[in-house]
């Protein structure tokens, strides 16, 4: 069985981490790599989501994930035994990743492509992959506050954590693309109020796409599938 490999990120010494993020946003457009950063809080289903989404994207785009984590490879370890290309990237204890760190992975991401097959591809080398997930830190806040470069910014909010989310943590719902409200399987147990959640949401951003599924039950994935899908596909052009 394959194991994760593990990398070890280095804190950037950058000051300006905006002008370097469109720097790395640049080199990932001319690479046609569409970067995702993926953020939440714990436990809202950033893996099962992307577990979901794997069945829609085999035999459409090639894609893989960094996953970042303070410690730990397991997130990594589930998505390679799916048959999706990972790597685990530790932050050393912080709660966010900047753009250096995320080239970092990249870089490592890359290089760990063209080990596995053998390619002799070197990091400035397009990795084969059309789609790549950063997996960031769970966290509603610190992650907001960093650009990592990504072409598209997406957060997750759970049924479980409740509809005043974005509310109480503004910030994620201001730079966020994509919002996609899952486990919604359990809304029969929960008081969560959708018409109050778009209200908080669209009052802070008002061309915030939002997507309602279910990662256990597979209820909206393929339609979040498929919207990514094109997104990828128009970065790339």
């Amino acid at each position: 069985m394959e194991l994760a490999k593990v990398i070890e990120l280095k804190e950037s010494i950058l000051e300006n981490n905006d002008q370097d993020a469109q720097v790395l946003r640049d080199e990932l457009k001319t690479k046609k790599i569409c970067l995702v950063n993926l953020m939440s809080s714990p436990g809202s289903g950033k893996t099962t989501t992307l577990l979901a989404l794997n069945r829609y994207f085999k035999d459409q785009i090639s894609w893989g994930v960094m996953e970042a984590d303070i410690d730990s490879s397991v997130d990594a370890q589930t998505m390679l035994e799916a048959g999706v290309p990972s790597v685990q990237l530790h932050t050393g204890g912080m709660c966010h990743l900047d753009a250096d760190m995320t080239r970092q992975g990249i870089r490592a991401m890359e290089s760990h492509i063209a080990e596995k097959n053998n390619n002799g591809m070197s990091d400035s080398d397009k990795s084969g992959l059309d789609l790549l997930f950063l997996e960031n830190i769970g966290n509603l806040v610190c992650p907001a506050e960093f650009d990592t470069g990504a072409a598209l910014n997406m957060t997750i909010l759970s049924v479980p954590e409740g509809d005043d989310k974005p509310a109480k943590y503004p910030l994620m719902y201001e730079v966020a693309d994509l919002l996609v409200v899952n486990k919604i399987d359990a809304l029969a147990v929960f008081d969560f109020d959708k018409e109050r959640m778009e209200r908080d949401v669209l009052t802070r951003n008002p061309d915030m796409k939002i997507f309602y599924i279910s990662a256990l039950t597979g209820e909206g994935v393929e339609e979040l599938a498929s919207y990514l899908i094109e997104k990828t596909k128009e970065w790339n052009a």
